[in-house]
C-alpha cells in the first residue's frame, strides 16, 4: 500500500504540467493527503486483523479438519448473506450522509442499531428455514442459528464504524476491528483447547463481539454526536436510502451463498473445506483494494457533482491499485502452494492451492471492480451496477453448475470449477463498472499505467518460473522486490514517491 504524504504529488497520475487546471492539481494534492491518512489507519488495522484472521483460520482448519471447516464455511456463507440484508446498504448510505452532514450522525446511528437488531431476529428465522428447505440436517440448521446470534454484537459495533468512517476517524474503526479479531482468536484458541469444537468457536466469536461493541460505544462519545436516538423517521430514511444499494450488496453476498450451495451439492465435503481455505487467503489478498475503495469513498461522495474533483479523487487511487493487483495475481500463482502448506498444512488442505492459482487472473479484474464499484455508488448509480451484478451472478452460476461436477470428476476438486466460473464472469462486472463511471473519468494515463503494471508482472512471472522453487518466506519477499524494481523501471513507481513513502513511514514510527 502506497502512503501519500499530504501535499506531495500524487503517485497515481502523471506529474502536473502547466497545461493542467490549477484547481485540479490542488484537488489531487488535497485528495492524496486525506486518502493517505484514512488509508494509513485502515492499513494498520487491516494488517493486524489479517494476521489474526489467518492465525484463526489456521487454528480452525487444523483443529476441525476439512469436513467441519467446510461446514463452518457453509454456515458462514448463509450468515453473511443474511447480514447483508440486515445491513441494508447502510455502509454506503450512512457513511455518505454523515460525510455530507455530521449533524445527522446521532439519528442515523440510533436508527441503524434498532434496524440491525430487528433484522437479525427476522433473518435468523429465515436462515434456518432456508437451510431446512435446501435439505441440510438439524446440526447445520442449529449451528447457522447459533452463528447468527454470535455475530450480532459485532454487527452492532459496525454501525458505530459507519459514523467513524463518515467522520473520517478511521483509527477508531481500525481499533474496534482489531480488538474484535484479537478477542476472537484468543477465545477461540481457548475453546479449541478445551475441546468444544465448532460450537465453542462460534460462541467465542460472540463473546469477542460484545467486547468490540463496548469499545465502539465508548469511542463514539468522543465525537460529540449529541443524543443517539432511534426514530421511525430515521429508520425510514435508512430503508429508503439504502434500498437501491442493498440490491447490489445482496447480489454480491448472494454470489458467495450460491457458490457455497452449488459446491456443497455437487462437490465433496472436503472440496468445500478446500474452497473455504482458498477464500480466506483470497480475502487477505484483496484487502488493499478494499482499503483503497473505503478510504476514497467519503471523498468521492462529496465530489460526486464536481467532475474535475471526482476525477482527481479517483485517479489518486488507481495507479497503486493496478500495481498491487498485478503483484497479487503473480504472487498468488507462484506461492499459493507454500501459503496453503504454511497456514493449513498440505496433507489436509493441499488442493486449496490449485483453487487459489486458478483464482489468480481474476484478482486483476476484482481489484479494479472494487474501486470502480465504490466510485459508481458515490455518483448515485447503484441500480444499474446491481443489474450488472445480477447478470454476473447468473453467468457465474450457470458456469459453476457445469464446471463443478466436471472438475470434481476429473480432479476430485469441485472448487476449481467455482474459481473458473468466477474468473470468466468477472469480465461482466468490469465492463459494467467501467461503462457506468462518469464520462472522462478514465483516460490515457490509466491505460498507460495498466500497461506498465502488466509488463512488470509478466517479467516477474517469467523470472520466477525460470528459477528453482523457493520457500515461501524467501520467495514472496523477493518477488515483491523484483516487481517493485521493474515497476520503477517502467515508470509505474517513481523513486521520489518511494522516498516520500519511506519518509512518511519514518515519521509515523517516530511519532508513535
Amino acid at each position: 500500500m502506497m502512503a501519500i504524504p499530504a501535499g506531495a504529488p500524487s503517485p497515481m497520475v502523471p506529474s502536473a504540467t502547466t497545461e493542467e487546471p490549477q484547481h485540479e492539481r490542488a484537488a489531487q494534492r488535497s485528495a492524496g493527503g486525506a486518502i493517505a491518512r484514512n488509508a494509513a489507519h485502515l492499513v494498520m488495522g487491516q494488517a493486524v486483523t489479517t494476521v489474526l484472521a489467518v492465525l484463526l483460520s489456521a487454528a480452525l482448519g487444523r483443529s476441525l479438519g476439512a469436513g467441519d471447516f467446510g461446514l463452518l464455511f457453509l454456515i458462514q456463507s448463509m450468515a453473511q448473506f443474511a447480514f447483508v440484508v440486515v445491513e441494508w446498504g447502510q455502509l454506503q448510505y450512512v457513511v455518505r450522509e454523515v460525510a455530507k452532514d455530521a449533524g445527522q450522525a446521532g439519528l442515523l446511528l440510533g436508527s441503524s442499531l434498532a434496524l440491525r437488531v430487528a433484522g437479525t431476529v427476522l433473518l435468523t428465522a429465515l436462515t434456518v428455514v432456508g437451510a431446512w428447505a435446501f435439505g441440510y440436517d438439524g446440526r447445520t440448521q442449529g449451528l447457522a442459528a447459533l452463528l447468527m446470534a454470535a455475530m450480532l454484537p459485532f454487527v452492532l459495533a459496525q454501525a458505530f464504524a459507519l459514523v467513524f468512517r463518515g467522520r473520517e476517524r478511521m483509527e477508531y474503526e481500525s481499533f474496534v476491528s482489531m480488538l474484535n479479531k484479537a478477542g476472537t482468536l484468543g477465545l477461540t484458541l481457548l475453546a479449541l483447547w478445551f475441546g468444544s469444537g465448532l460450537s465453542g468457536a462460534i460462541l467465542a466469536q460472540g463473546a469477542a463481539g460484545l467486547v468490540a461493541l463496548a469499545a465502539a460505544a465508548f469511542l463514539v462519545r468522543r465525537l460529540d454526536l449529541g443524543p443517539i436516538r432511534a426514530t421511525g423517521t430515521g429508520a425510514r430514511r435508512i430503508l429508503a436510502g439504502g434500498a437501491p444499494i442493498v440490491v447490489m450488496s445482496v447480489a454480491i453476498a448472494g454470489h458467495g451463498y450460491i457458490e457455497a450451495i452449488v459446491l456443497s451439492k455437487m462437490g465433496s465435503a472436503e472440496s468445500i473445506g478446500w474452497f473455504g481455505a482458498a477464500r480466506v487467503i483470497l480475502g487477505t489478498l484483496i484487502a488493499p483494494a478494499t482499503i483503497l475503495g473505503s478510504s476514497a469513498y467519503p471523498r468521492l461522495s462529496r465530489a460526486a457533482h464536481d467532475p474535475a474533483g471526482f476525477r482527481a479523487e479517483l485517479q489518486v487511487a488507481i495507479r497503486p491499485l493496478l500495481g498491487l493487483a498485478v503483484l497479487g495475481a503473480v504472487g498468488t500463482y507462484l506461492f499459493a502452494p507454500g501459503a496453503v502448506q504454511l497456514i493449513y498444512g498440505a496433507e489436509s488442505f493441499g488442493p486449496a492451492a490449485t483453487i487459489l492459482q486458478v483464482f489468480a487472473p481474476g484478482l486483476l479484474l476484482l481489484f479494479l471492480d472494487i474501486l470502480f464499484g465504490s466510485a459508481v455508488l458515490a455518483v448515485g448509480r447503484p441500480v444499474p451496477l446491481a443489474i450488472g451484478k445480477v447478470v454476473n451472478i447468473a453467468a457465474s452460476t450457470v458456469l459453476a453448475v457445469v464446471l463443478v461436477p466436471l472438475c470434481q470428476e476429473r480432479w476430485g476438486n469441485g472448487g476449481i470449477g467455482i474459481a473458473l466460473a468466477f474468473c470468466a464472469s468477472e469480465l461482466i462486472m468490469f465492463a459494467t463498472a467501467t461503462w457506468l463511471l462518469p464520462r472522462g473519468t478514465l483516460g490515457v494515463a490509466a491505460a498507460l499505467d495498466a500497461g506498465r503494471s502488466l509488463l512488470a508482472g509478466a517479467v516477474t512471472l517469467v523470472i520466477f518460473l525460470a528459477l528453482p522453487s523457493l520457500p515461501l518466506l524467501v520467495g514472496a519477499p523477493l518477488c515483491v522486490v523484483v516487481f517493485v524494481t521493474l515497476a520503477a523501471a517502467t515508470g509505474l513507481v517513481r523513486p521520489s514517491e518511494l522516498g516520500a513513502i519511506a519518509a512518511k513511514v519514518r515519521s509515523r514510527i517516530a511519532g508513535g
